[in-house]
């Protein structure tokens, strides 16, 4: 009996070794050294479930736009920094470095376009919209007028730019600006203190609008604006 348990304690040992030796697989690679080094830059967790934003933003719009667009710019610039300084630096230091740079053009569209969509997505809420309170609409009501007239003049904005673009509220010192940008060039590239944002891309609008920019605009506007995320940006 006891020759049994020794011989039984002899396999364990041996066992135990070529597992320590050469990995659980049994390939000689330990798992340490299969482990994927991590990438620069991670597609950052939406701030709500991809349902919250229906009916104006379907869940089925939030699993192309945010899970394969975003998720894109973000695995493109991975590969586009790798083993450069840059992927050390945050999304808005490269968007600002890169801007207008020649042969950076792939990483600024990148950068910027990682950047934008995550702050649309903040920049959105269930049950949001409509007129805002405190200095914000002090600061409206300063800017352009009335609620009413911001409110025009944004939808209008969102409605003129050509092709694909985003549409900003944007603070300069104590008044607030709407600036429209091409593709994927930012604010935040130009010096501008961002509020809030709106795709204009035809991805972000049109598998529940189609055509129809100006009911996505009018949704985003009435039904999904963050004010207090806004408030939250003011210098």
């Amino acid at each position: 009996m006891k020759s049994y348990i020794i011989k039984v304690f002899r396999v364990l040992v041996v066992f135990a070794l070529s597992d320590f030796i050469f990995g659980s697989d049994g390939t000689g690679n330990s798992s340490a050294q299969t482990v994927q080094p991590k990438s620069a830059f991670q597609l950052q967790p939406l701030p709500y479930e991809q349902n919250a934003l229906e009916p104006y933003i379907s869940a089925k719009t939030m699993s192309f736009h945010y899970g394969k667009h975003h998720q894109a710019y973000v695995d493109n610039l991975n590969k586009l920094v790798a083993g450069i300084p840059m992927a050390d630096q945050t999304l808005e230091k490269i968007a600002k470095e890169t801007t207008g740079v020649a042969d950076k053009i792939a990483i600024f569209n990148n950068a910027a376009q990682a950047w934008n969509h995550s702050f649309f997505w903040r920049s959105m809420k269930p049950d949001g919209g409509g007129k805002p309170a405190g200095r914000l609409l002090q600061l409206i009501e300063k800017s352009f007028g009335s609620y009413e007239k911001f409110r025009s003049d944004f939808t209008d904005a969102a409605v003129s730019q050509f092709g694909s673009g985003w549409v900003w509220l944007v603070q300069e010192e104590d008044s607030l600006r709407i600036v429209k940008t091409s593709n994927a060039d930012t604010s935040i590239a130009h010096g501008k203190n961002v509020l809030l944002v709106c795709d204009v891309w035809e991805h972000a609008y049109y598998l529940d609008y189609q055509n129809r920019r100006k009911d996505f605009v009018v949704a985003f506007l009435d039904h999904l604006m963050n004010w207090d995320f806004a408030a939250s940006q003011l210098k």
